[in-house]
């Protein structure tokens, strides 16, 4: 029976991925091979020695301690794209509530005197005069960060009759494919501030992306330009932000990420982390995460892991030894040889590697004993031996 433990509550409708015949879930598990969270901090806690795997039923992985799950050779899953909608449903949400001004105007119909009529109508004419706002065709959004959110909210912008303006400089290939052919691509992010009415941002939290907008790059940016961010704290400078504001140069911010600096800004909207609170969203990022952990944990197979290549081949052999290791040369070799050693004879094997991590699938035609996994568990560098 495998072990999972649940640091938050995992929507059913994705762990019932797990089948109960092979899986054991919930809070209170001792000794999991796996753990599935969402936005539980895990960098004050003892990773347990039995731990293979973590599962993020999300895209950010701020609150896990990646560096040391690395060091430990244990991959760390997320959930991208399986949120992209709900996200992009903000964003649009965002441009709206900015552009034409629903907050304030909102705000001031709920605050009329509603005892006299005819001067609530009086009032509300003079409302609509002073919170008359801008169309979105023809605007021009900047998006910084083309993943699955970023293209979505690209393609979604385009279809507004928006201009579209994109950076990211590590589309990759297959990204591209699925990207509106109209949207421009900017060379660097200043390039993009300077072109576009309004930017939003759809990038990790990491140092090259910590305080992206700051006060020299607001000033980059066209008077009267708006700012949306959906994807972290942490990207948007705060206290850049707010001067900017007071001091009119940009028209508003709208963000899912409330701080005490932002508080008490009229041009702030800020919302509690909505990002990807719909219930839809929270379905499809556990159903992702528990198919890529069940892969895992049934096959060594890895799908979608932030800290580990990806890595699939069909399991049609005796047994699968997998190993993590250091990304050295000559690993493969010494495997090789330790398996070779204990008579073991290797139907399959696939190697990959990404940055210092490199993990290995070995296919045999015979069972795999001990003494052979010790062997390679002995092997100078290999962090994680196992047998699925």
């Amino acid at each position: 029976m495998h072990k999972i433990l649940t640091l938050n509550n995992i929507s059913p409708v994705g762990l019932e991925k797990l089948p109960k015949t092979l899986y054991d879930f919930g809070p209170d598990i001792e000794d999991p091979e796996a753990i599935i969270l969402r936005s539980y901090k895990m960098h004050d806690m003892d990773i347990p020695e039995s731990l293979l795997a973590v599962g993020r039923a999300g895209a950010g992985v701020n609150n896990i301690p990646v560096d040391k799950l690395t060091e430990m050779g244990i991959p760390v899953f997320n959930a991208p794209g399986a949120n992209a909608n709900a996200v992009k449903e903000l964003v649009v949400v965002g441009l709206l509530l900015a552009f034409r001004n629903i907050c304030p105007a909102w705000d001031y119909v709920r605050r009329l005197d509603t005892s006299d009529a005819s001067a609530m109508s009086k009032a509300v004419e003079e409302g609509k005069k002073k919170f008359a706002g801008y169309e979105l065709p023809g605007r021009t959004i900047g998006v910084v960060g083309l993943g699955a959110i970023g293209r979505s909210v690209a393609n979604v912008c385009l279809t507004l009759g928006m201009n579209v303006v994109g950076y990211d400089p590590s589309l990759t290939v297959e990204g591209a494919w699925k990207l509106s052919s109209e949207v421009e691509r900017a060379n660097s992010l200043e390039v993009l501030l300077n072109k576009v009415d309004v930017v939003t941002f759809h990038v990790p939290l990491i140092d090259v992306t910590r305080n992206m907008i700051n006060d020299e790059r607001v000033a980059l940016m066209k008077p009267g330009a708006v700012i949306l961010n959906f994807a972290r704290d942490g990207i948007v400078d705060d206290s850049a932000v707010v001067s900017a504001l007071n001091a009119g140069r940009i028209q508003s911010y709208v963000c899912d990420f409330p701080s005490p600096v932002l508080a008490g800004c009229d041009k702030v909207i800020a919302l509690p982390h909505l990002g990807a609170s719909t219930t839809e969203a929270e379905d499809n990022c556990a159903i992702m995460v528990a198919q890529q952990l069940r892969d895992f944990i049934e096959n060594g197979n890895i799908t979608n892991s932030v800290n580990f290549p990806d890595v699939h081949m069909a399991k049609d052999a005796v047994n699968r030894l997998v190993v993590t290791h250091a990304n050295v040369p000559n690993m493969l070799g010494q495997i090789s040889t330790a398996l070779a050693a204990n008579d073991i004879n290797i139907r399959d094997m696939i190697n990959q590697s990404h940055e210092e991590i490199a993990y290995t699938l070995v296919d045999t035609d015979n069972v795999i004993p001990d003494a052979a996994k010790q062997a390679v568990r002995l092997i100078e560098g290999v962090k994680k031996v196992r047998v699925v």
